[in-house]
């Protein structure tokens, strides 16, 4: 899982999962515009009523970009820098200069792998026109976590949308699981790419692990938590921990 290599940074030309979009507009007179990345995609909050606990995944993911640029930045010259030395520090070293910035001990220019790894809900990209949102999910349950959930069982809780360049819009289910309905060990689809990790909180640690900054998480996992906490905490009688 946190064995990452070959570090490559490029330039994102075409991607068959996301469609960079521009959008002109006016406003107020002014005319204005804003790039964004537009999709639609569905998480489940998935609770295990065998063992009390909830069932995320755990996997590699680009949000260890800003620790390397935070590296980078720490350990690049002081604010002295010329204004050209200072953008050659921000580019991504090619293999040798990766080699040749190593310390004497021989460490490593990268951050830690794990300072990469998040917590996430089950989720998947809703990009199967022929299937309702509740039949996406069902798949996604079942691929990444290995549970098989029928449509019927999965009750939504809300849609989202994403800000900033995310155009995205986001649909959360809530699934109840048991040992009985797990088929498989999940972890993915290897053909797509997916490693990833199955992981269980156990109830009465779920509000301290949603507030635990040091534990790298999507929203989703502190909505998730939080809503599970307001809506089905009275009927299994146990504490979030809050």
């Amino acid at each position: 899982m946190e064995e990452i290599n070959n570090i490559e940074v490029v330039p994102c030309n075409e991607s068959k999962y996301l469609k960079p979009q521009r959008l002109h507009y006016s406003q107020n007179g002014t005319k204005k515009f804003w790039d964004f990345v537009q999709t639609h995609d569905v998480s489940v909050l998935i609770f295990n009523t065998t063992s009390h606990c909830f069932v995320l995944v755990k996997q590699f993911r680009p949000v260890y970009m800003n620790e390397w640029e935070k590296k980078k930045r720490l350990s690049s010259p002081s604010a002295e820098t010329t204004e050209e030395e200072g953008a050659d520090a921000a580019a991504p070293e090619s293999k040798e200069e990766q080699s040749a910035s190593e310390g004497d001990d021989g460490s490593s220019p990268w951050p830690p792998a794990s300072t990469g790894v998040t917590y996430e809900l089950c989720a998947g990209l809703v990009d199967k026109p022929d299937l309702s949102l509740e039949e996406i999910a069902r798949q996604e349950v079942l691929e990444e976590c290995g549970y098989d959930v029928p449509v019927s069982k999965l009750r939504k809780i809300t849609s989202y949308s994403g800000v900033g360049i995310s155009g995205a819009k986001q649909t959360m289910f809530y699934a109840e699981v048991s040992d009985d309905t797990r088929v498989s060990a999940g972890g993915g689809e290897p053909r797509e790419g997916e490693l990833i990790e199955v992981i269980k909180v156990p109830l009465h640690e779920a509000m301290t692990f949603a507030y635990n900054d040091s534990i790298p998480k999507t929203m989703g996992v502190i909505f998730g938590f939080i809503w599970f906490h307001n809506n089905m905490s009275p009927k299994y009688k146990i504490s979030t921990n809050v």
